[in-house]
């Protein structure tokens, strides 16, 4: 149990490094759409070599078993997360961006209220309240309050929903496939998702060069490559609700990164308030864990 938590941990601290260096790509002029694709291509190119020879034996690539369409469509979602989170942080600070994005635990509980009549009880409800309340004061809303961009929150709230979608569907889809083929297979959904939410700029305005290669390399590793493959092993293993309160070490090693690397300024009230929010998430997921199944 003890390495499948150290996996989830580790994969949510690589996934948080990755907004900074998304903002520093922006530097260098290139777009959302750019950034995201070219990680997911880079990543599922990747993750296929490494599948096809880990084994002497080839793997087969097929993706018609019935199996397999649950696991593209996983790869939409974190595909749509990636790609909406990289727009959130073209509008609004990434340390911004990653407190909205960590919305995905309550908005988890709006997912199953609309999809599975499950409606949250009083202390999900109360936990919930005080998430936001952190995050108001994490993301510094009050001081700068109408400062910010609407429409960068727009994409970031957006993106926190799709990932609440990811972690649901992750923890049930593809179960029986290995798992260098079951991340392979996701990150194919991803890139092809991106691709065709984006076909028109690819087609007319795009600038694939060599600088974009190093940056989608840095990327699929950190943001592409260790965070799924290590989800796709751990999440399965401990449950999609303490791998929730597990992932939400994103969130400081986000903030810390956007401190060290951007320059972003993080005050005490700021730090309280992640600490708000985190002490909230880690109540809201062992509360759903003591909750009975089919309550």
């Amino acid at each position: 149990m003890t390495r499948y938590i150290f996996m989830v941990l580790t994969g949510a601290a690589s996934f948080g490094i990755l907004s900074s260096f998304v903002k520093l790509a922006y530097q260098q002029g290139y777009s959302p759409a750019e950034i995201s694709f070219a990680q997911a291509l880079t990543g599922a190119a990747i993750l296929w070599t490494i599948t096809l020879f880990y084994k002497k034996k080839p793997t087969s690539v097929s993706l018609t078993r019935k199996m397999n369409w649950p696991l593209l469509l996983t790869g939409a979602a974190i595909g749509l997360t990636t790609f909406t989170y990289y727009l959130s942080v073209a509008y609004i600070p990434a340390s911004l961006a990653i407190v909205i994005l960590m919305q995905f635990t309550w908005l988890g509980l709006l997912l199953e209220w609309i999809l599975f009549k499950r409606k949250p009880s009083w202390p999900e409800v109360s936990i919930t309240a005080v998430i936001l309340a952190g995050t108001i004061m994490a993301g510094g809303l009050l001081k700068n309050a109408g400062t910010f961009s609407l429409k960068g929150i727009l994409y970031a709230l957006t993106s926190s929903f799709l990932y609440a979608v990811y972690i649901v569907a992750n923890s049930k889809a593809g179960k029986g496939e290995p798992l260098l083929k079951k991340s392979a297979i996701i990150m194919t959904g991803s890139a092809i998702t991106i691709f065709f939410v984006n076909v028109k700029p690819f087609l007319t305005a795009s600038q694939f060069d060599i600088n974009l290669v190093k940056w989608a390399l840095f990327l699929a590793v950190f943001g592409t490559v260790i965070p799924p493959v290590l989800f796709a092993r751990g999440i399965p293993r401990i449950g999609a609700g303490l791998s929730a309160i597990l992932m939400t070490v994103e969130l400081p090693v986000a903030i810390i990164s956007a401190y060290l690397i951007l320059g972003e300024s993080i005050d005490l009230w700021q730090w309280l308030g992640v600490s708000v929010m985190l002490g909230a998430i880690v109540g809201m997921n062992l509360f759903k864990g003591k909750t009975p199944t089919g309550r």
